[in-house]
């Protein structure tokens, strides 16, 4: 027997549906047979009086007897089904789009069809309809308007993943059939995950067809911790047109504020935070050659700043309300403080400490204590080994200063209660050339960061009585390694002078920081969190360009 081409099948059935009008015309009675009102049909369709079926089409058919009810497409010569495309058949219940080309169905597609019942958009049945719709794509608002749509079939298709509440519109629907589509089961399905759980429709099984991991598996057993669809960003958010080495914020009077100096300027920069602009804006500035430190200190509700200067000494400046700006209230011992490189400032059991790093040959890094009239020499520290970097750290009620140096490895000095004093109590590891000590906290775990401008920056964790190194980092040229948490996220910021700044994400599972992300910042000096109550601001000074702030953006793939 010889086999049915497709075509022949399709005119087969026009053929069928003009016998089987005319055999009910025969039985119409004969005062009805007088006068026959064929309804209008387009060349391409075969028509009753509330029926239309439809092959090759050039375009949804225009003509068709207004009081059609259901309405069948096959083999159709367009790719697009676009707006409000059936709007002129107001009535239509029934539609059945089969075996057609159709790549994409568009935006308000069924607009007008308020009626329609029925919606199938599938692989033909009949024998001899091989052809597909090769629907790809379709848009969020295809359904919008089929308030009495109960059955809708987009079954054996090619769609990959659907818009996001895409079936919101359908109050009523009862019967979906989305099988046979080779479905992506990424952060876009996880909405109809969400959705098949709460819907009264009934939804046959559908399946994965990738990732690997959930091939093969009916997505309606996926659960919705298995997708992790949170992601975040560093965008660029200002540009602060100058050059800064330093960068510390801190919050006067309930405003925030930024200090920031700028060497080759011979200033000391003070932005404020504009809330309702939502960026920093000049505030203020104070004079300082060659500042290489701007360090804020709030003190009894009195606002400080300690002026480190490679020359010309250092000082102290103070707040005054009464006319509005700030007034030098103390020299520093230009003696102790030769060459200072770096300010951390900390407070221990209710008294305001600041220590200043040193790293001129005969340099000693100096501990300042409040003590009512201002801050003045407490302690000389770690003397005669050109120190780069300080950093505070409390743990398990114990303060201690970790002092690196350009001469030997970071040291380690703890606070004595009884003495008040810094007592040497040993070496964080045998790493020479650390630029900066930077530390965290992860949990229950204390780690510590160690900057090089030689050789492999590296993570040590705490392991009680002594740091053991976790991870190895390649840096040629870091001046600085910064870890910061965000949101629960612990990051990291590893900058260079001769590459891009490599921005780590904190692996809990593997215990060690992984690559996520590059940042555009030319020879970075610091990197500074600011969290705000709507955003997350991270703050970049460059010793080469411009100074950047980033923000923080958390993006749901799912949506």
């Amino acid at each position: 027997m010889a086999e049915l081409q497709p075509g022949k099948v399709i005119r087969m059935g026009q053929v069928l549906a003009f016998l089987l009008i005319s055999l009910a015309y025969l039985w119409l009675p004969a005062s009805s047979k007088r006068a026959p009102k064929l309804p209008p049909c387009p060349q391409s369709c075969s028509c009753t009086r509330d029926t239309a079926f439809c092959i090759d089409s050039k375009a949804v058919p225009r003509n068709l007897p207004p009081e059609v009810i259901s309405l069948t497409m096959v083999n159709a010569a367009f790719t697009e089904i676009k707006a409000a495309a059936f709007a002129h058949i107001p009535l239509l219940q029934f539609l059945l789009l089969n075996s057609n080309k159709f790549t994409l169905i568009g935006d308000n597609a069924f607009t007008g069809l308020s009626h329609l019942q029925y919606l199938y958009v599938r692989l033909s049945f009949a024998p001899g309809f091989i052809e597909n719709n090769d629907i790809r794509s379709l848009s969020k608002f295809t359904f919008r308007g089929l308030k009495s749509l109960t059955h809708l079939s987009l079954a054996n298709n090619n769609l990959q993943t659907l818009p996001r509440d895409i079936f919101i519109p359908l109050d009523i629907l009862s019967d979906l059939d989305l099988r046979g589509n080779a479905f992506i089961c990424d952060c876009k399905i996880k909405w109809l995950v969400e959705w098949m759980e709460r819907t009264n429709a009934t939804v046959p099984a559908i399946f994965c067809s990738s990732p690997i991991r959930y091939q093969g598996q009916k997505i309606w057993d996926l659960a919705l911790k298995d997708f992790s669809c949170i992601t975040t960003d560093f965008v660029v958010h200002q540009v602060l047109p100058f050059q800064s080495v330093s960068a510390e914020p801190f919050v006067y009077s309930s405003d925030l504020y930024i200090a920031l100096a700028q060497p080759s300027a011979s200033i000391c920069t003070i932005l404020k935070w504009d809330y309702v602009e939502r960026k920093l804006r000049d505030f203020d500035h104070i004079t300082a050659h060659s500042a290489v430190y701007c360090k804020p200190i709030v003190a009894q509700s009195q606002l400080y700043v300690v002026v480190a200067q490679l020359f010309g000494g250092s000082y102290i400046y103070r707040w005054d309300t009464n006319v509005d700006k700030f007034i030098k209230i103390q020299d520093m011992d230009s003696r102790k403080i030769r060459k200072p490189n770096d300010i951390e400032a900390f407070q221990i059991d209710g008294d305001w400490y600041f220590v200043i790093a040193d790293s001129s040959k005969a340099g000693s890094t100096s501990l300042y204590r409040w003590n009512q009239n201002g801050f003045y020499s407490h302690q000389a520290l770690h003397p005669w080994h050109r120190d780069i970097d300080v950093e505070y750290v409390e743990n398990e009620g114990k303060p201690r200063l970790i002092i690196s140096s350009s001469s030997q490895a970071p040291v380690i000095y703890q606070w004595s209660r009884t003495q008040k004093q810094f007592l040497q109590q040993g070496e964080v590891a045998e790493v020479m050339d650390v630029q900066m000590v930077k530390h965290f906290k992860f949990k229950k775990d204390n780690y510590l960061c160690l900057s090089r401008y030689i050789g492999d920056s590296k993570v040590v964790k705490w392991e009680g009585q002594r740091f053991t190194e976790l991870q190895t980092l390649p840096s040629r040229g870091s001046m600085v390694m910064q870890p910061f948490l965000v949101s629960q996220r612990q990051y990291m910021a590893l900058g260079s002078d001769f590459s891009f700044t490599h921005v780590y994400l904190w692996d809990e599972e593997k215990q060690k920081f992984v690559k996520f992300q590059e940042l555009s910042v030319q020879a970075p000096r610091a990197f500074h969190y600011v969290p705000l109550e709507d955003m997350d601001l991270l703050l970049s000074p460059s010793f080469k360009s411009s100074t950047l702030v980033y923000r923080h953006v958390v993006v749901d793939l799912s949506l």
